[in-house]
């Protein structure tokens, strides 16, 4: 067998097993949307969207229980993870040693400050021409670079105000300053004359105060994304990634995904990326760690230097927390143990289950995602394997087939989505496609519907109509559905 042929053949197997229902319809994807006319069947799937870690779950708290499947020692653990997740952190010095040391610069008191119930923040109200919000920006930060790399391959950060900016700080130090939006409005017409409008969100800085940043400055925005299923995605075989990009290659049309390896700091090497809007991290051990520090100004042991520039004097100065002094590590302020518990949280945090799965409309909406190729990048399922981390997670996590609709690779989604900035290696027009589960439900846990990176999207439509570049066909056969088909897609993603 040829190795184009194998790729080819190796592709439909996988595709097959995620979903008999996607395979049988893929091959009408150039005689028009007409062409579907069978009764589209059920998703094998069916409910279990994280295997036997599925919690079946609705509402505020949808995205908030553990895996389904874990021991009882291990949901202890859970429940001291998620303490340390949600509780706010406090400056130093303080007689809660072990939740001092926030700051000096930061942008949230906690992890769940930004992803509150676990889940997906929204960009801030704007209330006057100016672009002034009414909320300082917490679930949306913005990060820093200039151009040019670091020892490891990433950005090389602001001089003057580092890698993400960060609006607010500790008593005796200077806030680094504040993030202004405005919006302008992008009109449009579906094929069949519907208008639809997008937002197009313009940000900047204002009361900067450390100076001007870089004249070469990159920005990049930057929302909190739900944190459901992380450890398993973490659990997909690297072997599997560098497969789905090796299948776009060898494939017809424009979609191309490519991998985004990364320095890992934990494991103390380069890997490829799965987390974070660029893949731009490689586990949740160092998303973790390099979230408490950017965000909360909390050390540890592989960030263990406090965010403050040289131009920062006061942001130097400042006091720090103890609470890992007594393991060796003077100045850590997270000891070893309760990042690992919190890490441990968030790897075990379980998708919830499918709704609607054998609604007409739903299915019809499934078939239309795979005609229109949202299903190349929306890769629907693995079966998982083991993390590079075993002991901060769970074996109730391996060899469950998930269904996390992501290929977790870069692709170029155009220019009206660029940031224009690098990130290893992700170019400015480049993206990791994020997965689907739980979209239909962050209405219920988060009050919105926001999605894309910065949340510009008020809706799952909207963001199809923001995919560009190698998703430009894609978009376009959206554009040309009739309404009671995009109504169907909108109510397929929104029962992941």
């Amino acid at each position: 067998m040829k190795p184009a042929q194998a790729i080819a053949r190796r592709r439909t197997v996988r595709l097959a097993a995620a979903s008999t229902a996607i395979v049988a319809i893929a091959g009408f994807g150039g005689l028009g949307l007409q062409s579907l006319t069978a009764a589209p069947q059920p998703d094998p799937l069916g409910e279990k969207t994280g295997g036997e870690t599925t919690v079946f779950a609705t509402g505020r708290n949808a995205f908030s229980f553990p895996a389904a499947n874990l021991t009882d020692e291990e949901r202890t653990r859970f429940v001291i993870g998620n303490s340390f997740f949600r509780r706010n952190w406090v400056e130093a010095p303080a007689s809660t040693k072990a939740r001092d040391g926030l700051g000096p610069h930061f942008i949230a008191r906690s992890c769940g400050g930004c992803h509150v119930q676990d889940g997906r923040g929204e960009p801030p109200a704007i209330f006057n021409r100016l672009g002034e919000t009414k909320d300082p920006t917490v679930a949306l930060l913005i990060r820093l670079s200039i151009p040019g790399t670091d020892v490891h391959g990433g950005p090389v950060h602001d001089p003057v105000y580092g890698d993400q900016f960060n609006n607010a700080a500790i008593q005796g130090v200077k806030p680094e300053g504040r993030v202004t939006l405005r919006y302008d409005t992008i009109k449009g017409k579906f094929a069949d004359g519907t208008p639809y409008t997008l937002q197009k969100p313009t940000y900047g800085f204002a009361d900067l105060g450390y100076g001007p940043l870089h004249k070469d400055v990159m920005t990049s925005p930057r929302i909190a994304p739900q944190i459901i299923g992380v450890g398993l995605l973490e659990a997909i075989a690297e072997a599997d990634i560098l497969a789905n990009a090796a299948d776009q290659a060898a494939a017809p049309g424009p979609i191309k995904g490519v991998p985004n390896k990364v320095w890992d700091g934990p494991a103390g090497r380069m890997i490829v990326g799965r987390f974070g809007w660029k893949a731009n991290v490689a586990t949740i051990a160092h998303q973790t760690g390099g979230a408490f520090l950017g965000d909360m100004g909390i050390t540890s042991r592989h960030f263990a230097q406090e965010a403050c520039t040289p131009a920062q004097k006061d942001c130097l100065a400042a006091p720090s927390g103890k609470s890992g002094g007594e393991q060796g590590q003077p100045g850590v302020e997270i000891d070893d143990k309760t990042l690992a518990d919190v890490i441990f949280y968030q790897a075990t945090l379980a998708p919830p289950a499918r709704r609607n799965i054998n609604d007409a409309q739903v299915l019809r909406g499934q078939a239309l995602f795979s005609q229109a190729q949202c299903a190349t990048c929306h890769r629907p399922s693995y079966v998982t394997k083991e993390g590079p981390f075993p002991q901060l997670t769970s074996k109730a996590l391996n060899g469950q087939r998930i269904a996390p609709y992501t290929d977790l690779l870069l692709h170029d989604m155009g220019e009206r989505l660029a940031d224009g900035r690098p990130d290893f290696g992700a170019n400015g027009r480049q993206w990791k496609t994020p997965p689907l589960w739980g979209t239909g439900l962050i209405k219920d846990v988060n009050g919105h519907t926001r999605l894309l990176h910065d949340g510009r999207a008020r809706g799952v439509l909207e963001a199809v109509l923001w995919h560009g570049g190698e998703a430009e066909e894609a978009k376009d056969q959206v554009l040309k559905m009739k309404k009671a088909d995009r109504d169907a897609l909108v109510k397929f993603v929104e029962s992941l």
